[in-house]
């Protein structure tokens, strides 16, 4: 299957370094901007345009038309998948998107803790709104495991993603524990499941 990773976090594009990524995109004759590409997923970015240290600073009309740009001036090719990375909340963006193409379902993540929770019960919701199908919700961050006496701690609560879902009478896709290994291999640009694939994380 093809697929496509586009980074949709105007203010915090993180997918270039996560995914080892650096350069401007190249043009076709069509002056489309060509996705980069590592591990097999064609990847697009503010993080490529930009200076990886330089700060985004616009009002929400130009965060729409970034958006839109990433969308509609990049060459994907033939896609099985195309996978939104959205920031949180439910602004400019994620309407952007919604009203932009036609997205097949969303995919909630949140760490359990109720201030979280908050935000991630708002997005189920707008998408509903916006009659995009949620696909489910996944708990992040869910549980700390000690990697000398494995002794499991629950930093941020135990079940909250778990008990949002069935008010919401949605399913729970999964589970992400906080390990060190997901936070070294995303800060080193090689995904766990590729550079650590039977690692407990």
């Amino acid at each position: 299957k093809e697929v496509g990773l586009l980074d949709a976090d105007i203010y915090g594009p993180s997918i270039p370094k996560m995914m080892n990524l650096k350069g401007n995109p190249e043009l076709t004759s069509k002056n489309l901007m060509r996705p980069l590409k590592n591990y097999g997923i064609a990847c697009m970015s503010m993080g490529f345009l930009i200076e990886e240290t330089a700060p985004v600073v616009w009002r929400g009309l130009m965060v729409m038309s970034a958006v839109e740009k990433l969308l509609r001036q990049v060459d994907w090719g033939q896609l099985d998948y195309l996978v939104i990375d959205m920031p949180p909340g439910t602004g400019d963006v994620q309407l952007s998107v919604s009203q932009n193409i036609p997205v097949a379902g969303a995919v909630i993540i949140s760490t359990p803790q109720d201030v979280a929770l908050l935000d991630a019960r708002k997005g189920a919701e707008m998408f509903r709104k916006v009659h995009v199908p949620v696909l489910g919700l996944v708990q992040n961050m869910s549980v700390f495991q000690c990697p000398k006496c494995k002794h499991e701690t629950h930093i941020f609560g135990a079940d909250g993603v778990r008990d949002l879902a069935k008010t919401l009478g949605l399913d729970v896709l999964g589970d992400i524990p906080l390990h060190v290994n997901i936070r070294e291999t995303c800060d080193s640009g090689q995904p766990v499941v590729i550079s650590q694939p039977q690692s407990d994380a």
